[in-house]
């Protein structure tokens, strides 16, 4: 298969393995999905999953997390790792969409970036996940993939979103991003990845 090929093979097999493709992380709105893609940062969306309930029943909203001492959120937070940080991280983009956007997580990466704590990788799962405007967010499995592919050469997770954006079709970006995902995870893992039953890599 030529590239054009292999990618038109993978739209298809991905679309008939994960026609629906529900959001991994539980939330409820922009703010409690920003605030759960923070804490995803070198943590599994399971655990990040089950530690949102108790902050969220604290506070799940800026003006009631501003309020949270610092040590509070950390506490709570701990199972995901790097909490210190990411503690400080959502007290102090609560504070600043409190006084800056009246409340309301802004809606453009340069806004987004902008705020303690969120790099462009979770600028655009918010802006793709909670906004709807086409983003290709590049976590490690969509990075594995595309490179295990063949779609990408895998120097780093920038190049890949660019490789992705330029190979795929922009109106399928917020779903396929999402599919790639769950495939990884079920098919196709980093360790113990088997090409010869994998329903992508056997076919490529």
């Amino acid at each position: 298969m030529n590239k054009k090929e292999r990618v038109e093979f993978i739209i298809k097999k991905l679309e008939e393995l994960y026609p629906k493709v529900p959001i991994p992380l539980d939330h409820k709105d922009a703010y409690t999905l920003l605030v759960a893609v923070l804490l995803s940062a070198q943590c599994t969306d399971k655990r990040v999953n089950l530690v949102t309930p108790e902050l969220f029943e604290l506070a799940d909203t800026p003006k009631k997390m501003m309020k949270i001492p610092v040590d509070d959120i950390r506490e709570i937070i701990k199972p995901c790792g790097l909490s210190p940080t990411k503690a400080r991280a959502i007290s102090g983009l609560s504070k600043i969409i409190i006084e800056k956007y009246n409340g309301e997580v802004p809606d453009t990466y340069e806004d987004l970036e902008s705020l303690p704590g969120v790099g462009h990788k979770t600028a655009s799962v918010v802006m793709s996940q909670a906004f709807g405007h086409p983003a290709f967010p590049v976590d490690t499995h969509i990075h594995r993939l595309m490179t295990r592919w063949k779609l990408t050469n895998g120097k780093n997770v920038e190049q890949t979103e660019r490789d992705a954006k330029r190979l795929f079709p922009e109106k399928i970006w917020n779903k396929l991003h999402l599919q790639i995902i769950y495939f990884g995870r079920e098919y196709c893992p980093a360790r113990g990845h088997d090409e010869t039953t994998c329903p992508i890599c056997s076919k490529i």
